[in-house]
Formats: C-alpha cells, structure tokens, sequence
C-alpha cells in the first residue's frame, strides 16, 4: 500500500480517530444541507393516531383466497393528510395477537396494499397495527375500479388482490410527478363512412354520438377498413362527451387501431396500452386516463381494466383469438369481462372480428345484442375467389405426393405473383415435419415411448421425444408402410417454395420474427397462423395448406378456430373482382370449409350453437375445469358443496407434458400425472358454482392445501377438449 492511501494517524478537533477536522466540517456541513432522508416504515409506537377517522380499511396484497377480504389499521396522526382512500400503502401483515406494545400491534412482514375507506371505528374489537407508509399519495384505485374488479373476482372464483394485480400496473415515480396534459374538447361527430355498406350501421353511429347505448355484434366485411371502422365508433362515442375502450388481441392490431385513430382525430385524444411501450410510458399513459385527460383507449388484454371516466363504449375485436384470455389467475377473458364492464356502466358494447364465435352467436340468439352486417351481395362484392383441394383432389394428383403444393394451390400462386404478393399460411413453425400414415393419416409414434416420429424426409425418422431411430415403421390402425408430412414447418415450407420459384423472394413471419406489413410486389409470404403481415395493396392470392392438421385437434373449438385462421387470412386477399383468390387444402365436405368457401362464418357459429345447445356444452352452460394430482381432486370435489343442478364429468386424465419441452399454462409439470374434472351448471347457475368452488378452494388453501397438492380452479376454461 503506498504512503497516500494509508489512513492519517492521530484525531483532529472534536472528531473522530483518523478523521481531519476539515472533512469532518464537511460532513456536518453536507448532512445540514440535505433534504430530510426518507423514514422506513415503521410501528408508529405510541404516535398519535388521526382526530377524523383514525381507521384504514386495507386490501393487503397476498392473493390466497382465505384473504380475500379487508383488514383494519390505525392511521398515525402524520399519515393523516396522504391516507386517502385508493392509495397504494404498505402495512405490516402477519403480527401475533399478544405482540401489543403501547397499544399497538407489531411484528409482521412488510407487504403492499391498497387503502380501500377511511372509517371512525373498527369492527375488531383487538389493537390494530397502524399504516407502516403510504407508498404514493396518487389514488390509482377509485370506487367504480373498485367495484368492478371485485366483480370479475367473483366471476372467476378468484382472489380481489390477483385482479388488482391484472388491473393497476406497477407504479412508477418518475410517470406520477409528471402532471398529464389538459383534456380536449370533444370532437365532432364524424360521418358514416366506410359503415354505410353495413345494414344499421349508420344507425349505430348515430346511437353512439347521441349518447346511447346500442349493443351490436359486428361481422366485419374483409378488407382494411376494420381499423378505421372501430376508430369512427370510437369517435362518435367521444362526440357524446363520454370514453371509449378498444381491447385487440395484439400490438399489431392495436397499432392499426392508434394510427386509424390519429388520423381521425389526430394526437392527443387517445391512450395506446400496450407491453411494448414499456412500464414507465405504460404507466403514464394509465395515469392520463384515471385523471380524465384522455377519454379513449386501445390496448391489448390488459387493457380491458382501464379506468375510462364516463364509459360510453366498450369494443373487443376477433373474441376467438387465444391471445384475449389472460394466463394468470384468475384467467379472465377480455370478451367476458367486458361484457360484465358494459352491464354495470350500461354503456355501449361492439363485439367485432372477420370470424364469429359461438359466443358471439349467442349474444344475438339471446337478443342481449343485435347483429351488425352487411347484406350478401356486399360481401360478394368484398371477398376473394375461394377454392378448395380435398382428399379426392390429391389422390389423383401425382404432383401433390412429390411437392409441397397440388397443382391448383401451384397455379394461383404462379398466376398471383404475375400481379403481387402470395400469402402461404402453414398450420405451425419450424422445420422438422412430424410423420402420418399416408393411408389414414394417423400419427407415426415411436415404439418404445410412443413420442411423435419425425425427420427430414420419410427415410430417415427419429423421435421427437427419446431421440431414437425408426428404421421399419408401419402403421398399427391400417397395416401401412408409406408416410407422409404430417405438418410441415414455416421454415421448410419455405426452402421448398424458394426451390419452386427461383426468382421470387420468399419471406417468413412466425414467433421468431413477426412481420407487420409487406410490399405490394411479388414474393412469396410464409407465416403461421396469427403472424399474417398486411401487404399493401392486398395478396394477389393465398394458399391454405395443411388445413385437416388444424380440423383434427381433440378440441371442441377446433372447426371454429380454424375458421377464424383461414377467414383472417383470407381477408388480407383482394376482393374476387380484383383477382383475389385463395386456396384452401382441406377436405371441402367439412362445415368449416364449406362457410370459407360461402364466407358465412355467423351461419357456421350459428350451427355450432345449436349442437352445443343439444349436448349442454358452453357457452349454453357453464363449466368449470378442477385440475390436480387425482388425490387432491378427488378431495377437493367431496368437500365442495356444489349447487343441486350441477353436474361432474370425469375426472380424466390429462395429456402428460413431455420432457424437456415447455410446460403449457395449466398444464401439469414434467413427470407428474394430473386429472380433470369438469362441472357443469345451466344458465343462471354460474354465479352458484363460483361461489361454491371459490369458498371450497379458500377453505383449503386456510388449512394448508388439505393433502399438500395444489387444485386449479379455472371457470369457463377455452379448450375442454
């Protein structure tokens, strides 16, 4: 060590061994100076308490259903002025009932909360604990919010603090000292527009500007005009003076829907709450909102909470996308908990998409909305040419076993391209296609653990799960020995399509990289379902392959899922005067099939209806799903007192995750065996069945999860198989 950093020997004037009078002057000094440090949370033992209402009723952040309820602290005289209610604070939660210390509870762990009501007195007779801090003085949660959070709690069977959690996003410090611009006047009321080629739909406009109420269910034309349709709903409500919310399946959409918006309106009328603006611009913009400077609202999933002063309208677009069910507990759909949203604002509700689903279907058939469509010759006039290629089809096509296209999906591409770009949706990403018995198409498995076989080309397979050769497959249903790609990947589609046309570029969008919009020249475009980036212009074409893979799914949506799929591609395709065709290899006989090929989704979802209407399947009924180890199930079923009319189905098992591969939400972790029971009620039993599963779960979670195994409770489940 040198002679520098060797500390000085000797004290100095009033200070400290080792420490020079100057520095210690210094200290002092800088220590005047400073602003008064922020004091931890403390037991405010023996402070006063406040003169007016001394108690805080208080949401503690712990999402178990035994505690979902309030709890009372004592607010300390200093906390008074900051301790309003829909605050974020923090308490001590956990203190025992003999920790009493000047007349006050302590111990406990530190844990957020929020300040539900001031109160004179408290309905415990004991000490309370007082406040530890008031996080923020900037009330996030207002009574409406309030209310209606707690609603869907009861819905789902969940916990208040889960939903909160979905609800009030993290709280930024540097967003909350930012004051929020100024609101705007209203806007004008804007013209019909684009509506006019649907049957009302001026009429629902003018609801809307009016100040009503209308409830519609929109089955938009194909085409992209849908941005800029929801985007005059949106600004006809605001011209009644009252807030709009758009809830989209994802940033795309969502983008679409802001930049329709803004050339409306132009900027500052409107909040996008979106994950990609990232949580300090998230939370500003939220803030913008609950202040009442922005009146309107598009976002994703999350969005669905947004606190819009004075709702007007609420709006959901293509229900049926997987992305609008929220994974984390309690598992709310968008769908539904704006339907709840628009019972208790008694405001506007527009459900939209290019598809319809059963529940949307049902809404109409119950007449709680009315339908908003356009009549047959306009959507003649807006749809591409739909074409199919069935099974007989690629029988007798030889070009079909050795290509990756039969030749009439070939044709219109070749003869798209001369004109623009070509869409070529296939069912899932990747490369490596998974193998099926080209005689009856069922799955190829391994004979030691029956995991999916898979390869490059039907010569050499191995498994997808152990990793072993299989060197003499035949089929075990039909005798066969021939196989054929099951699915073939986004990626190996791809190199096929590069080979078949040299000269064209080939591009991909799927999970690893989602396009947005491509140009309006000739290329080839291979995406996944969902990942469908908007050309300019429109497709000149698209091809629909390998549409039995998404038929044969052991799901009860499975018709109407792939429905949805091919109608939203097929909707990036210029209308059939323009040239516009689309392909479809698919079995044409299918129902599904046959409503692509008359783009007649309402008649399909319709249909569907009624089956469902006959069996008691959703969303005639309600069901919901009671997951877990088959002890735990079984225990969790004979403690819950469920209503008279309900029925339990099962338990079965479920599909086992396999190793090494990602772990589905709700499904079981690798190397346990779960079951599922399903309990179903009619209509107007649901809110029993919450009820009943909700207090059954709370009792078990109060004496430690009964067995020691977790039960998953999830109302209204979207896939039942």
């Amino acid at each position: 060590m040198s002679s520098e950093n060797e500390p000085p020997r000797g004290g100095g004037e009033g200070g400290a061994e080792g420490a020079p009078p100057e520095q210690l002057a210094l200290i002092r000094e800088s220590v005047r100076k400073a602003k008064t440090p922020r004091a931890k949370p403390r037991t405010w033992r023996g402070a006063s308490l406040a003169k007016e209402l001394p108690v805080a009723r208080v949401l503690v952040d712990k999402g178990v259903l035994h505690l979902d309820r309030y709890f009372d602290y004592a607010v300390p005289e200093e906390l008074d002025a900051q301790a309003q209610p829909g605050v974020r604070v923090r308490v001590r939660f956990g203190a025992g009932r003999h920790r009493v210390r000047e007349g006050r509870r302590e111990g406990g762990g530190l844990i957020d909360g929020f300040l539900i009501e001031r109160r004179a007195e408290s309905d415990y007779s004991g000490p309370l604990a007082a406040l530890a801090q008031v996080v923020s003085p900037e009330p996030v949660l207002s009574e409406e919010l309030l209310g209606f959070t707690r609603a869907v709690a009861d819905r789902y069977a969940g916990s208040l603090a889960d939903v909160l959690q979905l609800a009030v996003p993290p709280r930024s410090a540097a967003a909350e000292k930012r004051p929020s611009p100024a609101p705007l006047p209203p806007p004008g009321a804007p013209d019909t527009g684009s509506w006019a080629r649907y049957e009302h739909g001026g009429a629902f406009l003018d609801a809307l500007a009016a100040g009503g109420a209308p409830r519609a269910v929109w089955n938009a034309l194909p085409g992209p005009l849908w941005s800029e349709e929801l985007a005059r709903a949106v600004a006809a409500t605001l011209a009644s003076g009252r807030g709009a919310l758009v809830v989209v399946p994802d940033g795309r959409a969502a983008a679409r829907v802001d930049a329709a918006l803004t050339a409306l309106l132009g900027p500052g009328r409107h909040a996008l709450l979106t994950a990609d603006a990232g949580p300090e611009k998230r939370y500003a913009q939220w803030l913008a909102v609950r202040r009442g400077s922005v009146r309107a609202v598009v976002g994703t999933r999350a969005a669905m909470f947004a606190p819009v002063r004075d709702l007007g309208l609420v709006a959901v677009w293509d229900d049926g996308d997987d992305s609008l069910g929220e994974q984390h507990a309690p598992q709310p759909h968008a769908r539904d908990v704006l339907l709840l949203r628009a019972a208790l604002d008694k405001c506007a509700f527009l459900l939209g998409g290019f598809s319809c689903t059963v529940e949307a279907a049902q809404l109409v058939e119950s007449g709680w909305a009315r339908p908003l469509v356009a009549g047959r010759e306009q959507v003649r006039r807006a749809a591409p040419l739909v074409r199919t290629v069935g099974d007989d089809d690629l029988a007798r096509d030889e070009a079909a076993r050795a290509a990756r296209l039969p030749t009439l999906a070939w044709q219109a591409a070749r003869e798209g391209l001369r004109h623009g770009p070509v869409l070529v949706q296939v069912p899932r990403r990747g490369y490596v296609p998974r193998m099926a018995c080209d005689r009856c198409r069922a799955p190829a498995r391994c004979r030691r653990c029956s995991g999916p076989l898979q390869g490059q080309d039907a010569e050499v397979l191995r498994c997808g799960w152990c990793g072993r050769e299989e060197s003499a497959w035949h089929c075990p249903e039909c005798g066969g020995f021939r196989l054929r790609a099951q699915v073939v990947g986004a990626r190996r589609t791809a190199e096929e399509l590069g080979r078949a046309f040299p000269a064209v570029p080939v591009r991909t969008s799927g999970r690893e990289q989602v396009l947005d919009t491509v140009p309006g020249t000739p290329a080839l475009v291979v995406s996944t379902p969902g990942a469908e980036p908007v050309a300019e212009g429109g497709y000149a074409a698209a091809l629909l392959l390998d549409g039995w893979a998404m038929l044969v799914r052991p799901d009860l949506r499975a018709g109407e899922d792939a429905l949805r799929r091919w109608i939203a591609a097929a909707a990036l395709v210029r209308p059939q005067s323009e040239g516009g065709t689309v392909v479809v290899v698919a079995e044409p006989t299918l129902r599904p099939v046959q409503a692509l090929v008359r783009w007649d989704p309402v008649g399909h979802a319709v249909r569907e209806l009624a089956e469902r209407a006959e069996l008691g399947f959703p969303p005639v009924s309600r069901m919901a799903a009671v997951t877990g180890p088959p002890a735990a199930v079984a225990e969790f079923l004979a403690s819950v007192e469920l209503p008279p009319d309900a029925e339990v189905l099962g338990p079965v098992p479920v599909p086992p995750t396999p190793p090494g591969r990602p772990r589905r939400p709700g499904a079981p972790p690798p190397g346990e065996h779960w079951e599922r029971a399903l309990v179903r009620v009619p209509p107007g039993s649901g809110a029993a069945l919450a009820s009943a599963l909700k207090a059954a779960q709370a009792a078990r979670t109060a004496r430690g999860s009964g067995s020691g195994e977790s039960v998953r409770v999830r109302i209204d489940p979207p896939d039942i198989g």
